[in-house]
């Protein structure tokens, strides 16, 4: 509820001074045929992930993994998480074993695979983009962070935060010593064994081809959906590739926030970094709307589609 009210006030802040008006005008004049190839490739990358994700499910089973049954899973936990953010991780995990005798702990682990290898590829695209676009970096920088004070900030900060992780392992250490031979600790090792088991399918992999392929295809796809809406809109149709791949990453950094599907985050980052490239605030406020809008969409549609395949396939499951 607090993260929906955050995004809801972030939003209103944002458009509450645009004439719906212009947004309407400047909506008469996209493309449709872009956008709907945005759309379009955006399914092919979810189905992609799916794909992805089977691969690590499947590693150590000895039963088949339904790619089928996967997608609708993990777009059951995109609808989930437009309600609760970060919950829909958790909510593909039941919807997989619902269908799947496969340990509840070892599908957290790859999930939480999935997303750090994720974050990795975030963090090489925010150098490449940095590497080609390189002067709107040091403009952001000096904008935003003062070296004097973040180091001053460093200094004083970092002893107290050395201070509070220690004691936190110590804390740690206290309960393992006092809880060791109690049967939650017992399930709690369980569950984290498997979870274990779920990051180290990564290096278990029999397709590792396949995996780390369609890790980079995913991140292609992801900068085509964004810069076919830039193309379809006059006021961003302008822009070079590498302006789009720095426009993803600053959008990329917006969707991590803790707000359901990044409303309001995702636009704010996207329309400051416009400002950059000569875009008008407004404008970029309404190509924000513009490629948000389209995945959210999309995402409630199949997000929908899977709630009535899952309830079906939940009934057959003896």
């Amino acid at each position: 509820m607090i993260s929906f009210l955050v995004a809801g006030t972030i939003f209103y802040y944002l458009y509450k001074d645009i004439d719906p008006q212009s947004i309407l005008t400047a909506l008469e004049k996209t493309n449709l045929f872009w956008v709907g190839a945005s759309v379009f490739i955006s399914i092919f990358g979810y189905v992609l992930r799916a794909w992805r994700w089977k691969l690590l499910i499947e590693t150590g089973e000895k039963f088949p993994i339904s790619i089928f049954k996967v997608f609708w899973s993990l777009m059951f936990g995109y609808l989930i998480n437009l309600v609760l953010p970060r919950a829909g991780e958790v909510a593909r995990c039941g919807a997989v074993q619902k269908s799947h005798r496969v340990e509840w702990g070892k599908l957290f682990g790859t999930v939480v695979l999935e997303r750090t290898i994720d974050m990795l590829f975030m963090v090489l695209m925010v150098l490449l983009a940095f590497l080609l676009e390189g002067r709107v970096f040091v403009e952001i920088f000096h904008l935003l962070i003062s070296p004097e004070s973040l180091w001053a900030f460093f200094e004083n900060y970092f002893p107290l935060a050395m201070v509070l992780i220690s004691g936190f392992l110590v804390f740690l250490y206290f309960l393992y010593i006092i809880f060791r031979k109690h049967d939650i600790f017992k399930k709690a090792r369980w569950f984290l064994r498997q979870f274990v088991s779920g990051l180290e399918t990564v290096f278990k992999l029999k397709n590792q081809w396949g995996f780390w392929i369609s890790s980079v295809v995913i991140w292609i796809i992801y900068f085509f959906m964004m810069f076919w809406v830039a193309k379809a809109m006059p006021a961003t149709s302008s822009l070079t590739a590498s302006s789009v791949l720095l426009v993803m990453v600053m959008g990329s950094i917006g969707m991590v926030a803790p707000v359901q599907g990044g409303i309001g985050t995702f636009h704010a980052m996207v329309a400051f970094i416009l400002l950059f490239f000569g875009i008008e605030e407004e404008q970029g406020k309404i190509f924000a709307i513009v490629v948000h809008g389209s995945q959210m969409f999309t995402i409630l549609g199949f997000g929908l589609i899977s709630l009535i395949f899952l309830a079906n396939n939940r009934q057959k499951q003896p």
